[in-house]
């Protein structure tokens, strides 16, 4: 019994932590859907806003918004895979990697140049007059008439990749040699697709849409940028200003807390049967199949169009940042850096840039220290214990990032235990331990594959040789996983830096905005805030490109080739 204290002394402790901060936000924004003025109990509230036909509105917006871009995302992404997998083409080795592009922009960024394209005096409508189509005096609103179409269009741009990247993966160890048996029965094309693959690949179709509904029906800077107030995120963000007074905000994330963790829970229920029996990997690769002439111009038409679309948003920003004067005409009349320049000269830009750095580097080393921790445990010490720390360690993926904000902002309001850290004067104590708890399963996930590739036999003959524990990690454990754990910091570094749901909600005063909050309220500021803002957007992209393509660097294809002996 003495030994195993120890050993559960870590995890518990760590749970512990979780706890605090991560459960106890989430509890707190749920407690008060329940109880009223003298923490008395009561489901009034619930009711009152399930009675609200704004509210019910808002809701009903939030499931269409979340079915239609999930289902269009799984479509476009499915199909992308499809062809990336089955066919060599034309132009493949170029359109592939162009397919993850709206992925580096964040999409209520990607709003501002889908406004730039589809406004009154937008790109599409200088196009449709030069033509002779629309008449200058009435040109159309198309976000006006459509803001739900374009809301819903924006998501599916950016979830597609989502199940991109979730379907080629199964596709790669799928056992192909099942739908050669299908074929050689006469069971071929659309037959064994539906039959054979589809089936195949569920569990991944599924856990991607999970990830991508839960997304989109939080969703709350695109409906923000796109003028769309009856959506519930939005009805949520736009609540926070008085909810001492007006419960409403309790309730919805209580219904957005359910629905989400309903929708986790069956889809984990209808995957676990498919995952049994397609568990096992792939015996030898699929061999791409050059196609005729037809198959080669569809397949390359069909990635053309798909990237283009998909680019769009990332074209409006770029324009707009460097366009002269883009009103009214198909391009800018010129183009210049003058909106870089205004933007650097922005006090609240300025300013905005050492808060993010000054949130996001502590939050950074937090999320690692705990990361690795949490990691290590799960890997070296597996227990019921652990794994439960595992599981709750992976909350943030199924928990939008809108409820933990406004979680951190229930405990911190006047009158709560956190009083002290109340974000209006100063929010970067929760802002800290936001962004770490935000991206603390991509961490814990980096870094359990990391272990898992390292030989245990190593670690034991270090042992052997006197070696404590702490020296075993630090000579032998730590240089092999060190790609991981680095790529895992650059990832996480500006993930954060472009966290949309905790800059939004908990820096309330300007002088404590960090970049994405700096955006949005450029954004709003006439003359040149749109522009100013869609600089400081490529500037995101920018930085995320390059982080993305400096961590996957950074990971060996096989840690195991090259093994560093430091005893």
């Amino acid at each position: 019994m003495r030994r195993t204290r120890p050993a559960l002394l870590g995890p518990l402790v760590l749970l512990g932590i979780l706890g605090v901060v991560l459960l106890w936000p989430l509890l707190e924004g749920l407690r008060g859907a329940f109880f009223g003025a003298g923490d008395s109990a009561t489901f009034a509230y619930i009711v009152g806003v399930f009675r609200n036909p704004i509210y019910l509105e808002g809701l009903g917006n939030a499931l269409l918004v979340a079915t239609l871009s999930t289902s269009l995302g799984a479509v476009l992404g499915g199909a992308a895979a499809l062809v990336v997998a089955r066919w060599d083409f034309p132009a493949k080795r170029w359109l592939v990697p162009l397919l993850p592009l709206p992925l580096i922009l964040p999409p209520f960024v990607g709003a501002i140049g889908v406004k730039q394209l589809l406004g009154q005096r937008g790109a599409l409508n200088a196009a449709l007059i030069s033509v002779g189509v629309l008449d200058d005096s009435h040109p159309v609103d198309w976000l006006g008439r459509g803001r739900l179409a374009a809301v819903v269009a924006l998501m599916v741009l950016h979830l597609y990749p989502i199940f991109y990247f979730y379907v080629t993966a199964a596709l790669g160890n799928l056992n192909i040699e099942l739908e050669e048996a299908a074929l050689s029965l006469g069971c071929g094309g659309l037959r064994n697709l539906r039959k054979i693959t589809l089936p195949l690949v569920l569990p991944s179709l599924f856990a991607a849409g999970s990830i991508a509904f839960i997304g989109a029906l939080t969703e709350f800077g695109v409906p923000l940028i796109c003028d769309f107030p009856r959506i519930t995120a939005v009805q949520v963000y736009n609540g926070m200003r008085d909810m001492d007074r007006n419960p409403a905000s309790y309730v919805l994330i209580l219904v957005l807390v359910v629905g989400s963790s309903l929708l986790y829970a069956g889809v984990s229920t209808a995957v676990r049967p498919h995952s049994a029996k397609t568990a096992q990997r792939a015996l030898r690769r699929r061999s791409v199949t050059r196609g005729g002439p037809l198959v080669s111009l569809a397949c390359t038409a069909a990635l053309i169009l798909l990237v283009a679309v998909a680019a769009l948003p990332n074209i409006g920003v770029v324009l707009a940042a460097f366009g002269r004067d883009w009103y009214g005409t198909v391009l800018p009349s010129g183009f210049t850096l003058s909106h870089f320049r205004a933007a650097l000269a922005e006090p609240m830009v300025v300013s905005a840039v050492g808060n993010s750095l000054r949130y996001v580097a502590p939050a950074t080393l937090l999320n690692l220290a705990l990361g690795s921790t949490i990691a290590w445990y799960v890997v070296r010490s597996p227990s019921r214990v652990t794994r439960v720390l595992d599981m709750v360690a992976m909350l943030p993926l199924v928990v939008p990032g809108l409820v933990m904000a406004f979680g951190y902002l229930a405990i911190s309001r006047v009158g709560r235990p956190l009083a002290v850290l109340n974000p209006v004067p100063d929010p970067t104590a929760l802002l800290i331990v936001a962004y770490a708890v935000r991206r603390l399963p991509f961490v814990v996930r980096s870094i359990v594959a990391g272990l898992a590739q390292v030989e245990i036999s190593l670690e034991e003959a270090a042992a052997s040789l006197g070696a404590g524990r702490a020296r075993i990690i630090a000579r032998v454990t730590l240089p092999l996983v060190a790609p991981h754990l680095v790529a895992a910091m650059i990832f996480v570094f500006a993930l954060s830096m472009l966290e949309v749901s905790d800059s939004l909600i908990l820096a309330q005063r300007q002088a404590t905005y960090p970049i994405t909050k700096a955006i949005y309220e450029l954004f709003q500021l006439l003359g040149e805030g749109r522009q100013m803002a869609a600089a400081l957007g490529v500037w995101a992209m920018a930085f995320l490109t390059s982080a993305i393509v400096l961590a996957r660097s950074l990971v060996p294809r096989k840690d195991g080739e090259h093994v560093v002996h430091r005893l």
